[in-house]
């Protein structure tokens, strides 16, 4: 148990749902100004926001559902992470 009493399997879902919160609405907003400024950098990074954030549900689903193992999530987990990221670095690139 950890200090607060909660479980480590509750306390990684509590943040796992907070992440996908967050990551939402960075991707939802950063998406909704692309859209208003007609701008590809701005939507390559809200594609990029999103990839990272579809990697920690994917995490989620295959520890928690598929229960084949942590390392695997965590594979998972970082080849999004890693692809959304690079997404992110080019969207700052890019010229529009």
């Amino acid at each position: 148990m950890t200090p607060t009493g909660l479980g480590l399997t509750t306390l990684v879902t509590l943040l796992k749902t907070v992440t996908l919160l967050l990551g939402g609405a960075i991707t939802y907003f950063a998406y909704e100004a692309s859209v208003r400024t007609g701008a590809r950098s701005i939507r390559l990074l809200a594609v990029g926001f999103g990839v990272v954030t579809v990697g920690a549900l994917v995490a989620g689903i295959v520890d928690t559902l598929l229960h084949v193992g942590t390392m695997l999530a965590l594979v998972a987990e970082g080849s999004f992470t890693a692809v959304g990221f690079a997404i992110i670095l080019y969207s700052l690139y890019v010229e529009d």
